[in-house]
């Protein structure tokens, strides 16, 4: 089984802007990628291009080992695309909406897309012009699901839901995922990437600085410590142990921030009677911004 998506030295150029330069990527069959940037780090260029609706300036890229310009219309038929401003027919109603598009896809289940409605609570006898921003974006979830696609390209899918939907929106990522389909997200929601996402990636700048999972880059990222021990303070071996950093002692308390595995330090720690331990794990936005150089 190849990788799902795949890009060799993929780059766009915009003028003298490079928005993307020397994207290297594979995302594995079956899984939630999360993609992370700040806003013009080339997110959403990486999207188009994926979605065979930009040319790249260099490189290339497949789905499901097609070309997105070459083999552009049989990648496609494997896509699910929601864009970051999704746009309607406001005139239609949301059934006609999808009846539409279910017809240009070879008259897709439209069961599936009431089923979906319903989850999103999203009424379809409505008109799309009169709905809401949230609304609207239901819709467009709906349209990129309706065809069971193999892959789903999201660029900013929960803008303008509600919590309760959002919830049911990352169940909904984790069943595709369960089912064997890979989902490419896009998200600036941290939290949310954090809860459904098995890998990470990060663009700078339009360059790719980091891919891993998200336990792995919690795991290599910086814990806060607390340990309050009964008597002695062993502070000399404390700061010794490998990955401890930013030692600060209050008494019996010792206050310190550890890099990558905390093994050595509870070896050094436990012969000198520990009482107490508190420790807070990393969120998906402290290693993001680290990356950034704030934080």
């Amino acid at each position: 089984m190849g990788p799902a998506i795949r890009t060799f030295g993929l780059t766009k150029r915009f003028g003298r802007r490079t928005a993307l330069a020397d994207l290297d990527l594979e995302v594995p069959e079956g899984v939630i990628f999360g993609y992370l940037g700040p806003n013009g780090a080339g997110k959403t260029t990486t999207i188009r291009l994926l979605a065979g609706l930009l040319r790249p300036t260099r490189g290339h890229a497949t789905v499901l080992g097609r070309d997105v310009v070459r083999d552009r219309q049989a990648a496609q038929q494997q896509i699910g695309y929601l864009p970051g401003e999704f746009v309607a027919y406001p005139d239609l109603t949301v059934e006609a909406y999808l009846r539409y598009f279910a017809h240009l896809h070879g008259d897709a289940d439209l069961s599936w897309a009431a089923r979906l409605a319903e989850r999103l609570d999203l009424d379809m006898s409505r008109r799309i012009g009169a709905l809401s921003h949230g609304n609207r974006q239901k819709v467009g979830i709906v349209r990129a699901f309706l065809t069971r696609p193999r892959v789903l390209i999201l660029d900013e899918p929960t803008a303008g839901l509600d919590p309760l939907v959002q919830r049911e929106f990352l169940a909904l990522l984790r069943e595709t995922r369960d089912a064997g389909n890979t989902v490419f997200l896009s998200s600036h929601v941290l939290s949310e990437v954090e809860a459904v996402a098995d890998q990470v990636g990060i663009l700078r700048q339009g360059r790719l600085v980091e891919v891993r999972s998200v336990t792995d880059l919690k795991a290599r990222a910086l814990r806060q410590i607390q340990l309050t021990f009964e008597d002695e303070v062993p502070v000399e071996r404390i700061r010794a142990a490998a990955g401890v950093r930013d030692v600060r002692v209050d008494g019996q308390r010792v206050q310190l921030v550890v890099e990558g595995s905390t093994a050595e330090l509870l070896a050094v720690a436990a012969p000198y009677r520990v009482t107490e331990i508190a420790t807070r794990e990393p969120d998906l936005e402290e290693i993001f911004l680290s990356y950034y150089g704030q934080g």
